[in-house]
């Protein structure tokens, strides 16, 4: 890594035409999952849905950042983190209002839809795997499919557990479990793009003590 913060990787079309694949999946599985949630007034699935609602403005902000500099890649890697925790919170407090209201989850939609949402991620994973390591952004994209891919099976545990306990605790649980992973994967980004931030900028500063 240089001091210039002016890199840009070799292989921008790649990702980009990744982080599209990504976006679409993402964007259509929110749409279909959140009408699905609603229908089964599941916490869980609403909840995967916002995730990945998260997960598809963080791809399209991914495709911006895509042949940018590291500066602007990781300052699009922070806004993603910044987005996600606010959908993190949003879930929490969801959560909070189904449990003093009252919600009535339908197990056998939860396990369908959780099952649909689980293979998509796995897809998702399986485009992205060769760009795993790669810059700040793909990382992170990394990093929410394999968190979806634990939310969904979540979601289809939920909806075993509300079929067997004819009990709606599972719901809430797993909706919580999924808003914890999503916080968690926030900092988990934020965290990596202050590094790549920070590590400019001390290159910058070393760079500049040389001239």
């Amino acid at each position: 890594m240089s001091g210039c913060g002016c890199e840009v990787t070799i292989d921008d079309k790649s990702q980009k035409r990744v982080l599209y694949w990504l976006l679409a999946i993402n964007a259509a599985m929110f749409i279909i999952e959140l009408a699905v949630g609603l229908l089964a007034d599941s916490t869980a699935l609403i909840a995967d849905s916002m995730d990945m609602l998260a997960d598809a403005v963080i791809y399209a902000i991914g495709i911006y950042a895509v042949g940018k500099s590291i500066i602007h890649k990781a300052n699009a890697a922070k806004v993603s983190g910044y987005f996600q925790l606010m959908l993190g919170m949003i879930i929490l407090i969801d959560i909070i209002r189904r449990s003093i209201m009252g919600s009535e989850p339908v197990s056998n939609l939860m396990m369908w839809m959780g099952a649909v949402a689980l293979v998509a991620n796995v897809i998702c994973l399986l485009i992205i795997r060769k760009h795993k390591d790669g810059d700040v952004n793909m990382r992170a994209s990394w990093i929410f499919s394999a968190n979806d891919v634990i939310a969904n099976m979540g979601v289809i545990a939920a909806g075993v557990l509300v079929l067997w306990l004819d009990s709606r605790l599972p719901d809430l649980i797993i909706g919580m479990i999924v808003s914890i992973v999503v916080v968690r994967g926030a900092w988990m980004i934020l965290k990596d793009a202050t590094k790549e931030l920070n590590e400019n900028q001390n290159a910058k500063i070393l760079s500049g003590g040389q001239s």
